[in-house]
């Protein structure tokens, strides 16, 4: 199995498929898609690609079971991020437990024991199905796992993101937002008619760093603190003029129980308290982009199941963690599945140096393999 794993996790390291939503002309997943059928054939699986969006397909692997079973979805995805300062970043290294490349970490290694797992079920003679969900753009907008739920109804799902072998049960969530700040443009030597937007902003920066300070007062026992950070600003265009516009960019970083509506009103009393000082204030938000946390109950099934299996296979019993970044395990929630993350460890996801340990690539295959011996049986 070790082998096997290597050379598919390999693979596909090997093929580039940088997101184009994040980087202009990256190659997305077409030819990654298209490997990943290619193999699924040749291992004796069913596969069916989706792309509704054209040039951002997602496949979907299918161990067939005999009837009469329950359906457990593997899930990873294929896209990687940009390969920033990387030296032949698409070139798979083995040296000694770690394997090097873009994508290996984030995450490949984990989209490989899914498949490797998957075909080990296909020979168990299961009466449910074992499905695998090679999904598209989990790095920016999560095209592939809508995708995916349209097509699939499965009963439980473990997303395969590298959680340093610990079962997952929660993640956190994010909003992405910007405050517009309007002032007046006039020449610089005229102050008397113009209106600084840029210096209007700075009363709400401190007032972004007050409210991140004040979200440290509630935590989560897995996921920590809330967070707000200031992700860009722009405003301004000649050093000779008083700038007409100042956009600032944040970033919400949300705990299980927090909705975007919460968010939204946080903002706006923001500003409320803003123009309190400053009635002259001219100021705007808008939501840009959320994805909301997610979290299961640790004594759900699919956890209890997952948790056995892993502690079978690590010298150690499998440890209950929670995720700081989000993943594609909050739309299946979202859409009823229960569901769970584990997968390998390693270091340096969306870094210069990537690399996922082999010895845990492979005690994930195992885990899958037996928790769907369990749930599928």
């Amino acid at each position: 199995m070790r082998d096997d794993l290597i050379e598919l996790a390999s693979g596909l390291v090997a093929i580039d498929s940088v997101n184009p939503g994040l980087v202009a002309g990256g190659a997305g997943e077409r030819a990654i898609a298209a490997f990943v059928a290619g193999w699924a054939q040749a291992a004796g699986l069913a596969s069916e690609v989706l792309e509704a969006t054209p040039g951002r397909p997602s496949v979907v692997v299918r161990a067939r079971g005999r009837g009469g079973g329950r359906t457990l979805l593997l899930c990873g995805h294929l896209d990687t991020v940009a390969v920033g300062g990387m030296a032949d970043p698409h070139a798979p290294r083995v040296r000694g437990d770690r394997l090097h490349g873009r994508g290996a970490y984030d995450m490949k290694a984990g989209l490989a024991a899914a498949l490797i797992a998957c075909r080990a079920a296909a020979g168990k003679g299961l009466a449910g199905d074992v499905i695998v969900a090679a999904v598209a753009d989990e790095e920016h907008a999560s095209l592939g796992v809508r995708e995916v739920l349209r097509t699939v109804a499965p009963d439980a799902a473990i997303v395969t993101e590298p959680t340093e072998l610990e079962v997952v049960v929660a993640h956190k969530g994010f909003v992405w937002a910007e405050i517009e700040v309007t002032g007046r443009a006039a020449h610089g030597s005229r102050p008397h008619l113009g209106v600084d937007a840029i210096v209007k902003t700075g009363p709400i920066l401190a007032a972004v760093g007050a409210l991140d300070t004040a979200l440290g007062e509630r935590t989560h026992p897995l996921l920590g603190r809330g967070s707000l950070h200031a992700s860009t600003i722009t405003g301004g265009g000649e050093m000779s003029s008083y700038p007409a516009r100042c956009v600032l960019g944040l970033e919400r970083r949300t705990l299980p129980g927090e909705r975007v509506a919460d968010i939204e009103a946080e903002l706006a009393a923001l500003l409320d308290a803003c123009r309190a000082t400053d009635p002259g204030l001219v100021a705007s938000h808008r939501t840009l982009l959320a994805r909301e946390p997610f979290a299961v109950e640790p004594e759900a099934e699919i956890v209890r199941a997952v948790r056995a299996a892993a502690t079978g296979v690590l010298p150690a019993p499998a440890r209950i963690g929670g995720a700081s970044y989000w993943a594609d395990a909050a739309f299946l929630a979202a859409a009823g599945v229960p569901t769970v993350m584990f997968g390998p460890s390693g270091e340096g996801a969306h870094a210069d140096v990537e690399w996922v340990s082999i010895a845990a690539t492979l005690a994930v295959t195992r885990t899958l393999t037996d928790v769907a011996a369990r749930l599928c049986a």
